[in-house]
């Protein structure tokens, strides 16, 4: 697929989809192993007590269906190490994309986090064996927009309050990433992929030379790393070929592209990446008029992926694949083809 030709295909930079930061970055945080990198830039003492190994996602049933659509967070079950006497923690991520800063963001993440405790509470109280006592929440707001955060992460912005009553104002810490702001020290100190990746983030408005400097960079970095974070790496090389179809100029798609290929460890996986991800963007209405063998293209790419990295893929599951006409569940395939650690894995 010659890159010029997507470039072309995706028309100018005013057309970019306003959902893809809160979707792509909340896509990467259901991976319990991308979390564990979040917590340990911000927190690392932490990391130590918590296996990650063992997380699971819990659903969001607690948000009614119209903040649902509002709002981008992930919501995470974590046992302790067994060298903790409690059992498990939940890790909330309010996920912020806006530029300017909410004063009212204290006020929001008390009220999830009463929303979880209080269904947990429903739950355990129907539970004759339960001891009716309620988990702890690790809550996280995560921020990528370019004005500074100034605002406390308080309730103290949203009530006016006497001081001689501010000891009644109920008070709880909130762990906070200002990514665009944040030092890449920091961000890159542990060698996480997640710490690379917004890395790139922060230079998306920096122009060309910036991005592309930040772009060798963490490819270069990630293609260093142990096989055992493969798919965190291939997670991270599939949301840079979105961030730069999404953030940058068609003129610049091209040559960022290549970029990515020329840094990174296997181009081909990385072509049939940029292929998918400019097919997505098609799909989403891009470009004017109707694309047309979206299914089947979606159905390619995903076929492509498992036979460059698995070569031998079974005959049933070529055919269940190509039997599927559902979108979505063709997304959710090629996200497992991305990740997946073997054939076993895909789930259809």
């Amino acid at each position: 697929m010659p890159m010029s030709k997507n470039s072309k295909l995706l028309g100018s930079a005013d057309t970019l989809i306003g959902h893809f930061p809160d979707r792509s970055i909340r896509r990467l945080l259901q991976d319990p192993e991308y979390v564990r990198g979040l917590v340990e830039i911000i927190a690392p003492e932490l990391v130590a007590l918590l296996d990650f190994s063992r997380s699971v996602q819990q659903n969001r049933s607690f948000i009614s269906d119209v903040l649902r659509e509002q709002e981008s967070d992930v919501l995470l079950r974590v046992p302790f190490q067994e060298t903790i006497k409690s059992e498990e923690l939940l890790i909330y991520i309010l996920i912020e994309h806006q530029s300017s800063v909410d004063p009212t963001m204290g006020f929001r993440v008390l009220s999830y986090m009463m929303a979880i405790w209080q269904r947990q509470w429903r739950e355990r109280q129907s539970d004759a064996t339960s001891q009716r006592r309620l988990d702890p929440i690790l809550p996280i707001v995560f921020y990528t927009g370019q004005d500074r955060w100034t605002s406390p992460l308080s309730l103290t912005t949203v009530l006016d309050v006497p001081e001689v009553l501010a000891r009644f104002v109920p008070r709880f810490d909130t762990l906070f990433l200002e990514v665009k702001t944040a030092d890449r020290e920091l961000l890159t100190k542990h060698g996480h992929p997640l710490g690379w990746l917004l890395s790139v983030l922060q230079e998306e408005d920096a122009g060309t030379s910036a991005i592309s400097e930040a772009l060798v960079s963490a490819v270069s970095e990630l293609d260093r790393l142990d096989a055992s974070q493969a798919s965190q790496v291939r997670e991270a090389l599939f949301y840079f070929l979105q961030l730069i179809l999404h953030r940058c100029s068609a003129e610049e798609h091209e040559e960022l592209i290549a970029l990515v290929k020329r840094h990174s460890r296997d181009e081909s996986e990385v072509e049939i990446m940029a292929q998918t991800a400019a097919e997505f963007l098609i799909e989403q209405g891009i470009v004017e008029g109707k694309a047309e063998g979206i299914v089947e293209g979606r159905q390619t790419a995903i076929l492509q992926l498992l036979r460059l990295r698995f070569q031998n893929v079974p005959e049933t599951l070529t055919d269940r694949i190509s039997t599927i006409d559902s979108l979505s569940e063709l997304d959710m395939l090629l996200e497992q083809a991305i990740t997946a650690q073997s054939l076993d894995d895909i789930q259809v």
